[in-house]
This record gives C-alpha cells, sequence and structure tokens, in this order.
C-alpha cells in the first residue's frame, strides 16, 4: 500500500473514530438528562410546622404578603372521596397567583395557560415530614425561553424562594 492510501486510510478511520466519539457523547448526554430531569423538574422544602393544616395557611400568608393571591387551598382527599376513592395521606393543593405575571405570559404565550395558576403540594413524606412541593420555575422558565424564562425564570422563581423561605426550614 503507498503512504498516499495509507493517509486516506488513517484520515479515515479518524474520521471515523471521531464521529463515532460525537455520537456516543450525545447518547449518554441525553440518557443523564432524561434521567435526571424529573429529580429537577420538581422541588422539595420540609415544612417548619408539623401539620399540613398550619403549613397551608401560613403559605397563603406568605403569599399574599408577597403581593400574590391565593385562590384556593385544595383538599385532594375531599376531592377523591366524591369519586369513591380513599387516599390514605392527606394531601393539599396550594395554588398562588400574580394576575401581572399571568397576563404578561399569556399576551405572549396563552398555550402555557395549562401550568397556571402555581401551585404546591402540601403532604407528609414516609417519616412524617411536611413537605411543599412545586415546579422549579427557574429551571422551567429557562427551558421555555423568551419572555417566559424572564417572568416564571426570573421574578415568579425569586419570589416563590422568598415565600418558601418564610415556611421551609433552612
Amino acid at each position: 500500500m503507498s503512504e498516499d492510501n495509507n493517509k486516506q486510510v488513517l484520515s479515515k478511520s479518524n474520521w471515523l473514530y471521531m464521529a463515532g466519539s460525537f455520537l456516543a457523547g450525545i447518547m449518554f448526554a441525553g440518557v443523564l438528562v432524561w434521567l435526571l430531569m424529573p429529580s429537577m423538574m420538581l422541588t422539595t422544602h420540609y415544612s417548619k410546622y408539623d401539620s399540613i393544616d398550619e403549613t397551608c395557611e401560613k403559605l397563603k400568608e406568605a403569599i399574599e404578603q408577597e403581593g400574590w393571591s391565593c385562590p384556593a387551598i385544595r383538599d385532594m382527599n375531599k376531592s377523591m372521596e366524591k369519586y369513591g376513592v380513599h387516599h390514605d395521606g392527606q394531601v393539599r393543593i396550594v395554588e398562588l397567583c400574580k394576575a401581572e405575571y399571568a397576563d404578561d405570559i399569556l399576551n405572549t404565550n396563552p398555550e402555557v395557560s395549562t401550568l397556571m395558576p402555581c401551585a404546591w403540594g402540601v403532604y407528609k413524606d414516609k417519616q412524617g415530614r411536611v413537605c411543599i412541593t412545586g415546579m422549579n420555575m427557574g429551571l422551567m422558565g429557562k427551558m421555555f425561553g423568551g419572555n417566559i424564562a424572564r417572568i416564571m425564570g426570573g421574578s415568579v422563581a425569586a419570589e416563590e424562594h422568598r415565600m418558601l423561605a418564610k415556611i421551609a426550614k433552612n
């Protein structure tokens, strides 16, 4: 084999190796994101308070102190019992909304209305701790980009952080 043919074979094998490595890297990153996304999409905080009802009331106060509204605190157990379903653990949904932010987002992205109002789930975990779980608004906003990133990833995430700081254990 001539020296030129050896260089061509070497060049092709280098290119194939690089392309294969690149594709393997992309596949590895994709699998990693797929596995980590669920734990990144939700954030859980432990309440300073021992009861679900007291935690919900304190959340409502913190929401309103921050200039938001709390349209509802939903008792999921009562809602399910209407349909003959009994759930052992108590679960509440605390809704929160800031109309100005909602309007701003809906003007540019009405499809995001499915995420409105914002909400936190309040329940006890297996260790008996009162938990507050919600969507990671900072990450959600960044994923959408644009106006949603500015509002959800910026203002909403910051204000939710301040609300939860009053209720959650450090």
